[in-house]
């Protein structure tokens, strides 16, 4: 029998909101932030990211660390941010 994905969670929108937010705060496009993601050493493209953001795809821990340090802040950061 098939997994049954698993939805995304309060927590996952919010940290998904953050991550935008953080992002066009930076003036990066997603491109940009995808490819500095993959240069460090987590390979995402940016329908990865766009999917994330989007919240069609969940963002799993290592993805949020990666996208963290390319965007320069704390992980805890995007994980706390509500607004």
């Amino acid at each position: 029998m098939p997994e049954i994905p698993l939805g995304i969670g309060p927590a996952g929108v919010l940290t998904a909101q953050a991550i935008t937010r953080s992002r066009a705060a930076r003036g990066f496009a997603q491109r940009q932030l995808a490819e500095r993601v993959t240069a460090l050493g987590r390979p995402m493209t940016i329908t990865m990211l766009s999917r994330i953001e989007c919240r069609q795809r969940r963002c799993d821990v290592d993805d949020l660390v990666a996208i963290a340090a390319a965007l320069d802040v704390s992980p805890l950061t995007l994980l706390a941010e509500t607004s």
